[in-house]
């Protein structure tokens, strides 16, 4: 399906924007100097970022800290006021996009966990009905890229044009160096859906640690992302809520220092033609990929027709572990990663089991009629 999304590039409807997009400041709002002395160190050295301050903090259970509340708007206003920056935050109910409104916080943002609602979101889409606003999206908790699309289509047909969808990773259940593991496919993918909007990335979100911010904001970048969303707090350290992942002003003027902004496109001529003869390359082995994947899945159906005939289930876990297993060690020979191989085979074997299974299905059918 194409997703044409009536939406606005950033440099229509941001001052002064440049890329990346930088987005900045405490996880949450904590008093007024915190708020407004974080502003004033970010605005030295990026005037043109959007700062941002949780205002409303969802939290998995009760009793842990779950935002200043609506004081916060006002320290945020003052911020402004101070600094020139543009300031943001999250809403997740009609209430809180009202209070932003009478505040004048400039853009505001619909959260994971909110997002994961579909009730939710069409709740707030309604609310921005009418209203003139900038709208960040983050991807849901969970693996599903068709909710983050569907509250992307939802605040878009409320009349929104100003939307930025914000990457923030994935809950797995699988041990990782990542708080949210960045799974980049979905991001991918959610640009070759939705070609008009813009895409930042939540790299505090996905770290859970300064310590991989930095590699986890080049891929960003590399990935040809928008933007970057940077938790930023005058004294991480006396931070109420994501002390570990949040960083001083002073790490994030050295952090941005050493990210390397790749254009998309290059003038250079001899470039061009190398990078089509490689494409060429690319595209010819691809081809042959796909005719050898369809030769194999003709053998499938043999021996789904021979499995059916001799009464023979379709998985084989033995045989199955065999072809991983032979698989990963040439892969390794060949400086392919195991987890590469893992996940083509996989698909390989649904694919196959897919095809057997219908095979199978069909001889049946034909049995039953006779």
């Amino acid at each position: 399906m194409s997703w044409n999304l009536e939406t606005l590039p950033l440099t229509d409807w941001l001052p002064n924007s440049e890329k990346p997009l930088l987005i900045a400041g405490p996880c949450s709002a904590e008093s007024e100097k915190q708020v407004v002395e974080t502003a004033k160190h970010i605005a030295k050295y990026f005037p043109h970022a959007i700062y941002r301050a949780g205002i409303w903090k969802p939290r998995t259970r009760p009793g842990s800290f779950e935002g200043i509340g609506e004081i916060g708007l006002e320290w945020l206003a003052t911020a402004k006021q101070e600094t020139g920056l543009l300031t943001s935050t999250e809403i997740a109910t009609p209430e809180h996009l009202d209070k932003c409104l009478k505040n004048n916080v400039d853009a505001v943002w619909i959260g994971a966990r909110t997002v994961a609602n579909p009730f939710s979101v069409q709740i707030l889409a309604d609310a921005l009905k009418g209203i003139d606003i900038p709208v960040f999206i983050k991807n849901p908790i969970n693996l599903d890229l068709e909710l983050w699309l569907g509250a992307i289509e939802r605040i878009n047909r409320a009349g929104i044009k100003k939307i930025i969808a914000i990457h923030r990773g994935f809950q797995s259940i699988k041990q990782s160096e990542y708080r949210n593991h960045p799974h980049w496919e979905i991001p991918i993918h959610l640009k070759t859906k939705a070609t008009n909007i813009p895409l930042i990335c939540d790299v505090s979100h996905i770290s859970g640690t300064p310590d991989l911010l930095h590699q986890t904001a080049q891929k960003a970048m590399d990935l040809n992302m928008d933007g970057l969303m940077i938790e930023t707090h005058i004294n991480p350290k006396a931070a109420l809520s994501d002390a570990e992942q949040q960083i001083t002003p002073k790490q994030l003027v050295s952090l941005v220092s050493k990210i390397i902004v790749r254009t998309e496109n290059s003038e250079d001529i001899f470039f061009k033609n190398r990078l089509e003869e490689l494409r060429s390359q690319i595209d010819n082995l691809d081809a042959e990929l796909l005719n050898l994947l369809s030769r194999r899945m003709t053998i499938s159906k043999k021996i789904g027709s021979y499995k059916e005939e001799n009464s023979v289930t379709i998985l084989q876990i033995r045989r199955w572990k065999k072809i991983l297993k032979t698989q990963k060690e040439i892969g390794f020979l060949a400086g392919l990663s195991e987890e590469f191989i893992q996940k083509i085979f996989d698909n390989i074997h649904d694919e196959s089991i897919r095809v057997q299974n219908e095979v199978m299905n069909k001889n049946t059918i034909k049995k039953n009629k006779v």
